[in-house]
């Protein structure tokens, strides 16, 4: 395999990995092209494995390794694998047999969209038999590119519910992003509005929060937060590398930077291996700790070591990469934006309140 698409292994072995290459051999001319890669991503979603189904850890390498190429592609995969994951959660599948589900066609695009903002409301009302949403939802990304998603709402009775909607409906306006930010260019979120269009309820009211697969999916996001400070990592040594072969020796500042590197990725991957594992043998969630307390631990160990090793590569190659390769500068770009979706100290408040009630292993 191309050292571009090795693949990032938290437990299986190279060889192991050869069923999944061809899509991972996929990517990197896929790139940058929005219709090409959600094709891809269709195409993994009929493979790929699920989280919490035996092969946690397998899905999470997956994520890690398109993330490692291109963390743009990471961010169009992620979720749409995650939302068969909802939908077979719900106990539903994307097939062509279940026409009640709306936008349930062969070969369907699929995005989740669940996060809230000021002066934006998404209502879900009964009509009749049927459930239909009216007001906005924040933070959609690829709305007008997607056919269907996985979308929350709030609901008459106080709370909120997960809800399956058929985007190609005539009541949905996808706004055009003002995007300003020069990472995940080609993955722009925006406002999406909706106008009396049907959905198809899945769960309930508050089960979409309180499943374990919204920890599970949330720790495959971490996944692609780390396979793209795996990318910046290998872009490093082959800096040092490319510099010795030209005579450059690296001096013994940038190798203790690499150093700090492989050790604070190794650290995070060992952790990753480690809950996937607890999670299929269904250890995760027993003497008094939550799932979404060990999804919280991941994801800020995995959030700082990115930043760590975004810092520690930026200040030892400088401002030239940045500047003139193109393909670092992307990759850079792309994953600062991306770990954003962690929230640092809220996050770890929010930890710390678990861990004051006795919800940790100390």
């Amino acid at each position: 395999m191309h050292a571009e698409t090795t693949p990032v292994l938290l437990e299986s072995t190279a060889a192991n990995f050869s069923p999944w290459a061809p899509i991972l051999r996929a990517v990197p001319e896929a790139a940058g092209d929005v219709p090409a890669l959600l094709a891809l991503a269709v195409e993994a979603g009929e493979t790929w494995p699920r989280p919490g189904e035996g092969r946690t850890s397998l899905l999470w390498e997956l994520l890690a390794s398109v993330a490692a190429i291109d963390v743009a592609a990471a961010r169009v995969f992620e979720p749409h694998l995650d939302a068969i994951a909802i939908l077979a959660q719900a106990a539903r599948t994307v097939t062509a047999d279940q026409p009640a589900l709306p936008g349930n066609r062969r070969g369907a695009t699929w995005g989740v969209f669940a996060a809230e903002g000021p002066g934006a409301r998404l209502q879900a009302t009964p009509d009749g038999a049927m459930v239909v949403l009216n007001g906005t939802k924040p933070w959609c990304s690829l709305a007008a590119s997607l056919d269907s998603a996985v979308i929350t709402a709030h609901t008459d009775d106080g709370g909120r519910a997960a809800f399956a909607v058929d985007l190609r409906h005539p009541g949905v306006e996808c706004e055009q992003p003002a995007w300003v930010a020069r990472g995940l260019r080609e993955i722009p979120s925006g406002t999406v509005h909706f106008d009396q269009v049907p959905a198809t309820p899945l769960g309930g009211t508050g089960w979409y929060h309180s499943r374990p697969g919204f920890a599970w999916g949330g720790m495959g996001v971490a996944a692609c937060w780390l396979g793209g400070a795996v990318g910046v990592a290998r872009d490093f040594r082959a800096g040092l590398l490319a510099g010795a072969d030209g005579g450059r020796e690296p001096d013994q500042v940038a190798l203790a930077a690499l150093g700090e590197v492989d050790r604070t990725l190794t650290a995070a991957m060992q952790y990753l291996a480690r809950t996937a594992a607890r999670i299929d043998d269904g250890s995760l969630g027993t003497a008094g700790q939550s799932t979404w307390s060990e999804a919280q631990r991941v994801r800020g160990t995995v959030a700082a070591a990115v930043e760590r090793v975004l810092q520690l590569v930026l200040s030892n190659r400088g401002p030239a990469p940045l500047a003139f390769d193109e393909r670092y500068a992307k990759r850079m770009a792309d994953l600062e934006l991306y770990v954003r979706q962690h929230h640092g100290a809220r996050d770890d408040a929010q930890l710390g309140r678990l861990t004051l009630k006795g919800d940790c292993s100390w």
